[in-house]
């Protein structure tokens, strides 16, 4: 019967994608699954819903979905595709969304039985600007006692109802690069006497890419590249002005600053050759998703043949889930749909009977430490 509920559930929620903080209806749907459940609701920042079952304990454990969907255009043709033009629930939130009311259903049912009090938190806004680090700050999980977090991730490519995570870094920390070159603009007849913006631009894409390539280990997986060059107003003078963007991605905090260091290094080179003036900026980002070593002993010792299989290899996706790990422990997991649409497409749909088996799981979780 709760499989039914998801299924219907994710379906609504499906209808009606929003996007970052602003979730009005998906909150508003959120919070009337919620009622005659006997939990305690709160909105600790704008967008959230957070569920609170006391069972008189002296901690808590807290499980996360996010609510947030994408500026997509959907393309899926399904019968309950989004009604909100240009939005679109492209990387499976509303399944998230709808394991955690099913995990809500079943707390309810359980009540008295359970070894730790429950906080189940709705977060907006994790595509941007990200929501989990508001509701850290907001007092919450100290308020509740809460002592660690866990959270799903539908993921394609990983086979259907397959559960898979790893003890340290899963995901990694990004951060959006963006060079603004200045020059000075002439006729190129007397390029001489200019400052050509678009060759420093392409210079230092080169220099960074050559520093990658010869100064990473290769077992040290990480990620550094453009996706955007823009220069020049005109094909007959030189450009006065160049912008370079493009992503830098590490599993470390300790080799995202190196490589941080090193392409500001290069800057001031190419600036210093060039006679342009180099303004490199990186966004903050979100930190690597580093699951908790001992919680991930833990769920292997305490589940046995039913904890989640190691899952090979690093994600060099990212997931705001990891301001969560910087205030307590949590681990993250990935939930195979099999071979599906990749997250983001807009063509992205799902096996609807795999939320059953991220619902199961998290039931296990219920009964850990």
């Amino acid at each position: 019967m709760i499989l039914e509920d998801m299924i219907e559930y994710r379906r609504t929620l499906h209808r009606i994608p929003e996007l970052e903080n602003h979730l009005p209806k998906t909150c508003a749907f959120v919070k009337a699954q919620l009622q005659g459940l006997g939990c305690t609701v709160t909105e600790p920042i704008e967008g959230a819903v957070c569920a609170f079952f006391d069972e008189g304990k002296e901690d808590a454990l807290a499980f996360r979905a996010d609510m947030d969907a994408l500026p997509i255009t959907e393309q899926t043709g399904l019968p309950f595709a989004s009604e909100h033009p240009g939005k679109m629930h492209a990387c499976g939130h509303d399944g998230h969304t709808a394991m955690l009311l099913g995990l809500a259903e079943t707390v309810a049912a359980r009540r008295g039985t359970l070894r730790h009090n429950v906080l189940l938190v709705f977060q907006p806004a994790e595509e941007n600007p990200g929501g989990a680090r508001p509701l850290c700050r907001s007092g919450v999980f100290a308020r509740y006692g809460v002592r660690a977090i866990f959270g799903f991730h539908l993921w394609p490519g990983l086979p259907l109802g397959e559960i898979a995570t790893r003890s340290g870094a899963l995901m990694a920390k990004s951060s959006e690069i963006t060079l603004h070159v200045r020059g000075k603009s002439v006729h190129i007849s007397k390029y001489q006497e200019g400052a050509d913006s678009l060759l420093a631009a392409s210079t230092f894409l080169q220099r960074v890419y050559a520093m990658e390539r010869a100064e990473s280990p290769p077992e040290t997986p990480r990620l550094l590249k453009f996706g955007r060059l823009e220069a020049g107003r005109i094909r007959n003078a030189i450009a006065a002005d160049a912008v370079l963007e493009g992503s830098l991605r590490a599993f470390t905090l300790e080799d995202f600053a190196d490589l941080r260091r090193r392409c500001e290094e290069i800057a001031v080179q190419v600036g210093q050759e060039s006679g342009c003036a180099m303004e490199l900026t990186f966004s903050e980002g979100y930190p690597p998703v580093t699951n908790d070593p001992a919680l991930v002993a833990a769920i292997e010792t305490q589940l046995g043949a039913d904890a989640p299989r190691r899952y090979e290899g690093l994600a060099l996706t990212t997931e705001d889930f990891a301001w969560y790990q910087q205030e307590m422990p949590g681990v993250f997991f990935f939930l195979g749909v099999g071979d599906t649409e990749e997250l983001h497409s807009a063509r992205f749909t799902f096996d609807e009977r795999v939320l059953e088996r991220g619902r199961a799981f998290y039931e296990k979780l219920l009964d850990l430490l």
